[in-house]
């Protein structure tokens, strides 16, 4: 059990439901990466949490999973080529960790998809590209400013 000390629903507006963003071109950083079993528990899928950082959208976030680890290789062959293509936007070819890829500027490009399970539009990431800054130049700029400051 967790205590939840004075909180008063009565206080606090409730979260409102999301609606998918519009397909496009969002400015984004990973901020979080997990690996996670699948449903079958036959596998692993690398979980990445993108957050936008520009725009309209700034602070919604995407999700991708990465079946890298999975009896369908395929599957595999996909989520090896879509990391490479994550490493490429963020100008880092050779991680160790999934950490290593967190806070670095890239480029994503959102869908919007029909669930099959329950028929609801969601979002799903199809592209990933470098960040471009102004006048069509790529940033692969290492510092210590945050990245979205950049």
């Amino acid at each position: 059990m967790v205590s939840l000390g004075n909180f008063n629903a009565h206080e606090v507006e409730p979260a409102a439901d999301f609606d998918p963003i519009p397909a496009g071109k969002y400015l984004a950083v990973i901020t979080e990466s997990e690996i996670k079993p699948t449903k079958s528990g036959v596998g692993s899928y690398l979980e990445l949490t993108f957050q936008i950082i520009d725009g309209e959208y700034k602070n919604r976030l995407i999700w991708s999973r990465l079946n890298l680890d999975n009896p369908n290789s395929t599957a595999v062959q996909i989520a090896r080529s879509e990391l490479s293509s994550i490493c490429r936007a963020v100008g880092l070819m050779t991680p160790k960790d999934s950490a290593e890829l967190h806070n670095l500027p890239l480029n994503i490009t959102v869908k919007c998809k029909k669930r099959d399970d329950t028929g609801e539009m969601t979002n799903e990431i199809k592209g990933y590209a470098k960040r471009e800054l102004a006048g069509g130049q790529v940033s692969q700029a290492a510092s210590s400013v945050a990245p979205w400051k950049r």
